[in-house]
């Protein structure tokens, strides 16, 4: 998550979470290659969107353990963000195709 739009952020993060609902703040920082702060504020907004629930561990002793879940409304939104993606990447495919062929004229 390097800052590139919130939209690709909020792919990455539901990813992760769709993959390990279990992961800590910690871990799914370091997955993602942000800071705690950046990934606490964009839990809160997936959470405050309704895109995810944030569950605590009731019975644990350690109470800073959560699982993050993905609401129906967040497996949408997941799908809109993944569809949207794979757009701009098969765009970006199509633009250096034609670059390509265009450098790949002037030396013929």
């Amino acid at each position: 998550m390097n800052m590139k739009n919130d939209n690709t952020d909020q792919f990455e993060l539901l990813r992760k979470i769709q993959k390990n609902p279990n992961f800590s703040q910690r871990e799914l920082a370091n997955e993602l290659g942000v800071s705690l702060g950046k990934l606490n504020y964009c839990l809160k907004a997936l959470k405050n969107k309704g895109l995810i629930k944030i569950q605590n561990f009731t019975k644990n002793p350690n109470k800073l353990n959560y699982i993050y879940v993905i609401t129906p409304k967040g497996i949408a939104e997941k799908a809109k963000l993944t569809i949207n993606f794979m757009k701009r990447k098969m765009q970006e495919y199509e633009d250096l195709k034609e670059e390509l062929e265009k450098i790949n004229n002037k030396e013929n």
